[in-house]
């Protein structure tokens, strides 16, 4: 049986040669099995390098567009939670609309705004806005 193996002669310096040597002599062992095995780890980690070079600007790239997604999803969810709240719990018994009804709509609307406003500008998404009661949204005034 004939394996394919090339024949290489190179020069080591003697401390890894008495390495070399001193590893060899281990049962089961032989120099080219640890060469061969020694060479093979660094070229895999040359090429995981290589890869990551080529492809960790992109992944990185990507990574920050996902966050800035993630971060506008947030801000919508709270908004929209925010509204559906203040139209159950506070619009949910109104009356037909007349003048004062409409005045009313459109301070609990604006009180609304700020509030979604002022969470945004603070970056205030983790502590959720949804849960909270505005001053202004609680006073029919």
């Amino acid at each position: 049986m004939q394996t394919r193996k090339t024949r290489h002669q190179f020069y080591l310096p003697d401390e890894l040669s008495v390495k070399l040597d001193a590893m060899a002599a281990q049962p089961g062992s032989s120099k080219t099995a640890i060469l061969t095995d020694a060479l093979t780890a660094w070229f895999d980690r040359r090429a995981g390098h290589e890869l990551d070079q080529r492809f960790g600007a992109r992944l990185d790239r990507q990574n920050r567009a996902a966050d800035r997604m993630e971060q506008k999803l947030d801000f919508l969810t709270e908004a929209l939670g925010l509204f559906v709240r203040h139209q159950l719990t506070l619009t949910a018994h109104q009356p037909a609309f007349d003048t004062e009804t409409q005045r009313l709509g459109r301070l609990r609307y604006e009180a609304f705004v700020e509030l979604v406003g002022r969470a945004i500008a603070r970056g205030d998404t983790n502590n959720r806005i949804a849960n909270r009661q505005s001053p202004e949204m609680g006073s029919d005034k």
